[in-house]
């Protein structure tokens, strides 16, 4: 079993562990079927999503015939309302996901999350789904009172999670950008909501599935 040299792995949430594309359209259709607006396929919102519920919903309404900041104030606590009632419907791990996390944690490498998802929705989704206890340490973008990229959640999680070297795993510039500015190893993922092509992040790696994240992380440099 050859070794893997990094304390910690980091991941994003949303796009990286879990495909919530279905819950998160599910909370936008509702929110946006209010003033009369079509729902979106699940496979539409993904380039609305990174930026946190605000911008999600600022992105489908854009999308959908346009708004005022009237609209997006009445329609954003309607949206965050149903989504924290439905928060793990349609969400599920992504494929590969279980067994790379088996696999670093039977090498002793402690898993951490840092997301920009606010933790009234980031710690109840964990428990739902189950795998909370997975993970040393979570941070949400809330946390700290800053999100990604800057790079303060990410440090807090690094020091939650008992300290170390780290490398991070994630799905937008967000997450490879905080992961850069807080000086640690990072690892794109193509799977995730994307709003261009993987390469356009220049992380230090991509991943296609997370079958390739345990053979990638033993030939990492030491």
């Amino acid at each position: 079993m050859s070794s893997i040299p990094f304390d910690i792995i980091g991941f994003d949430l949303d796009g990286t562990l879990i495909d919530t594309s279905g819950d998160l359209a599910a909370a936008v259709n509702y929110a946006i079927g209010m003033i009369g607006r079509p729902p979106f396929p699940v496979a539409s919102i993904h380039p609305f999503v990174g930026k946190g519920a605000k911008v999600m919903l600022a992105r489908a309404l854009d999308a959908s015939g346009g708004y005022d900041d009237g609209i997006l104030e009445t329609l954003l606590p309607i949206l965050l309302d149903y989504y924290e009632q439905n928060l793990a419907i349609h969400s599920v791990p992504y494929p590969g996901l279980i067994a790379a996390m088996d696999a670093l944690a039977a090498r002793g490498v402690k898993l951490a999350i840092c997301t920009n998802k606010a933790e009234r929705f980031t710690i109840p989704l964990m428990h739902q789904i189950g795998l909370s206890d997975r993970f040393a340490a979570i941070v949400g973008g809330d946390t700290v009172g800053v999100a990604k990229p800057d790079p303060a959640p990410i440090h807090a999680m690094i020091d939650r999670a008992g300290g170390g070297r780290t490398l991070f795993v994630g799905d937008t510039i967000n997450d490879i950008a905080g992961a850069k500015n807080a000086g640690i190893a990072n690892v794109a993922v193509g799977f995730g909501f994307l709003d261009g092509p993987v390469e356009n992040l220049e992380a230090d790696a991509v991943i296609h599935h997370f079958d390739e994240l345990v053979p990638l992380l033993e030939r990492w440099p030491a």
